[in-house]
């Protein structure tokens, strides 16, 4: 035209003009408030399912497990309601009896602990008896029930999932550590088959950590909790040498007890890690510091720092494992690689204190103890009977002939199988 090129309006009232990244933090707001809103309309949408499903599983179990209905009748109900409401999804016989089992495991969890007298009955309103209360869950669950539980998070997760996790899991706290994962990373149904498939609660330790708030890919944040356990039985670790009389002496010749024993303590520890160095040395300015035991896991492609305190875990432990895993993030970690792990090994700690204190920080830190074998627990130790009990006992024993089992010098009297009478043996007990 003339060689006049033709002007196309662009679509949506969007410009060719290259972005001017001044106004990146505005669309940065807008789009978060967006996402904001639709998880909002989703978790609304979300709630009236599951709350239906309940209400729906409550007069399925009424009537079937104590009504008239007989065999066969979910699947005749299922097969009528596809007749009567074409292209509905999710009533078939199997999901009607999911109901069933949603109601009926939930039920007993919402009502196990008395209410207080203020609030709202749960008894179907004025009209609906012999009806199905579609709005029962979403009343239920407004009471104060147990603290341990989170109802919110409950509610975040759809239906499938939740038939999922009471198919595989069947104690309380296994559910609720599913139902945490599912509403805090979004998992789909297929990385919750996955993790109900590997046990993850139960692999994992459930050491407390904060690897699903650090580690933005939720893939490996799950890998990561896979690959430390709450608790490691150091059973290699000679218990007489680490408690010395010197002070402040435990914590490094725990360090190299492990390290002399490096391979036992790796098969504690879990499949592939390699062991680098024990006392690590970094430069950070003009200081040099050290990580007892330095590891790298490869499944995890990451360093793994583990500081040792044979000692009850306090908060700074944290502080000082966060910048050791700073240091390593700038002075040793390869790019290719992802950001430094940390664990803090310990004698004991205090789980909310573990939660709160760890709660701040932005590296991915754990906690964990550790036990040695060759120490009887103090409870056991309570009971069992001293040497010169058990030697008092011994000699108050007598054989098939009335003669005592241990001589008066303090040896035992060996007695065949016959009941005869053979040469002693032994000290009774030294």
């Amino acid at each position: 035209m003339n060689g006049i090129k033709d002007i196309v309006p662009a679509k949506n009232g969007a410009s060719d003009k290259p972005f001017d990244m001044a106004y990146a933090p505005a669309v940065k707001v807008i789009k978060e408030a967006i996402q904001r809103s639709q998880a909002r309309a989703l978790h609304a949408v979300n709630s009236e399912v599951l709350s239906l499903n309940y209400g729906i599983g409550r007069y399925i179990s009424e009537n079937s497990r104590k009504g008239f209905w007989g065999t066969g009748a979910l699947a005749q109900i299922s097969s009528q309601l596809q007749k009567e409401m074409p292209g509905l999804k999710g009533y078939s016989e199997t999901s009607l009896k999911d109901m069933r089992t949603f109601y009926e495991e939930w039920n007993a969890i919402i009502n196990r602990q008395p209410v207080a007298d203020d609030l709202q009955s749960t008894a179907l309103p004025a009209g609906m008896n012999g009806l199905i209360d579609d709005m029962l869950l979403l009343r239920e669950i407004r009471q104060p029930l147990a603290d341990e539980f989170n109802w919110a998070e409950f509610m975040r997760v759809p239906f499938t999932h939740h038939v999922m996790i009471l198919r595989k899991e069947k104690s309380l706290e296994g559910r609720a550590f599913y139902i945490h994962q599912c509403a805090m990373h979004c998992w789909n149904k297929y990385m919750l088959r996955d993790n109900l498939k590997d046990n993850l609660y139960y692999e994992s330790g459930n050491l407390p950590n904060n690897f699903a708030e650090t580690i933005p890919n939720q893939q490996l944040a799950v890998r990561t909790m896979k690959a430390f356990k709450e608790e490691y039985l150091l059973d290699f670790i000679n218990a007489e040498d680490l408690y010395a009389d010197v002070e402040d002496r435990n914590e490094a010749v725990l360090n190299k007890q492990i390290v002399a024993n490096i391979r036992d303590f790796i098969l504690r520890f879990g499949q592939d890690f390699m062991f680098i160095r024990e006392q690590f040395r970094v430069m950070v300015g003009e200081e040099e510091k050290f990580i007892d035991l330095l590891f790298f896991n490869r499944q995890l492609n990451a360093l793994v720092a583990v500081e040792l305190k044979d000692s009850r875990f306090q908060p700074s432990h944290l502080g000082q494992l966060s910048f050791y895993l700073s240091a390593l993030d700038r002075t040793v970690r390869k790019p290719h690689e992802n950001p430094p792990i940390g664990i803090i090994l310990c004698r004991e700690y205090d789980r909310v204190v573990v939660e709160v204190a760890i709660s701040d920080y932005t590296k991915p830190m754990g906690v964990a103890t550790f036990q040695l074998g060759k120490n009887a627990p103090e409870d056991l130790t309570r009971v069992l009977p001293s040497i010169d009990a058990l030697e008092s006992n011994l000699k108050g024993l007598v054989t098939s002939d009335g003669k005592p089992l241990v001589t008066s010098d303090g040896y035992q009297r060996s007695v065949s199988s016959d009941s005869e009478e053979s040469e002693d043996a032994g000290p009774a007990a030294k």
